[in-house]
């Protein structure tokens, strides 16, 4: 499979079928900034609905390490993605970036890009916000992101039960104050937490 970079465009098409994935009961051991991930589920580098980035490396698909969640994250991401696939046929893949490490735990700047506050648990994931020309690429500018396409997966992410979505406070998204709240340095992702 092509990699793909924030400078050269991007060569990915969605595979025919989803990888399989290796489900089990997961949990989340104490709090997204201060935990860990017991028994997780690892998310495939791609799928159908969406291609994985990593932050650390600019470039797609993401490390298999950065790409692990409890089964109900995973299961609410693939949930969601396929459900707004289907609303907007014609949208390019979804980009998802990083869910937690492995056995979850501390993943700041020593891990690559800005790094993370939280993520540590399992039950977080960032979500790279549609682009307005349609390509499966990294925001690099606010002005790139598809704020229609991006409203609607703010709106699916609400409606499945996320307690957090942090956006960009640039792109003026909208949904229920205490769960969608506008954070500096997600104007190219939309941070989505679940219970």
């Amino acid at each position: 499979m092509p990699r793909q970079t924030d400078v050269a465009p991007p060569e990915l098409t969605a595979p025919a079928v989803d990888l399989p994935i290796a489900w089990r009961s997961s949990r989340a051991v104490g709090k997204p900034n201060a935990g860990r991930l017991v028994r997780g589920v690892q998310l495939p580098p791609e799928g159908i609905d969406f291609w994985t980035y990593d932050w650390g490396l600019r470039e797609s698909p993401n490390r298999p390490w950065r790409r692990w969640g409890t089964d109900r994250l995973v299961r609410t991401v693939l949930t969601v993605l396929r459900e707004y696939r289907t609303a907007n046929p014609y949208a390019p893949r979804v980009g998802v970036a990083d869910l937690s490490r492995h056995y979850g735990g501390w993943f700041g700047r020593s891990f690559g890009g800005l790094g993370h506050a939280s993520h540590q648990n399992g039950l977080d994931v960032d979500i790279i916000y549609p682009r307005s020309d349609g390509t499966e690429r990294s925001i690099w500018n606010h002005r790139l992101v598809d704020r229609v396409l991006a409203q609607d997966l703010v709106d699916r992410f609400v409606a499945a039960g996320a307690t957090k979505v942090f956006t960009g406070p640039r792109l003026h998204l909208r949904g229920p104050k205490r769960v969608v709240v506008p954070l500096v340095h997600h104007d190219d992702h939309m941070h989505v937490r679940i219970r």
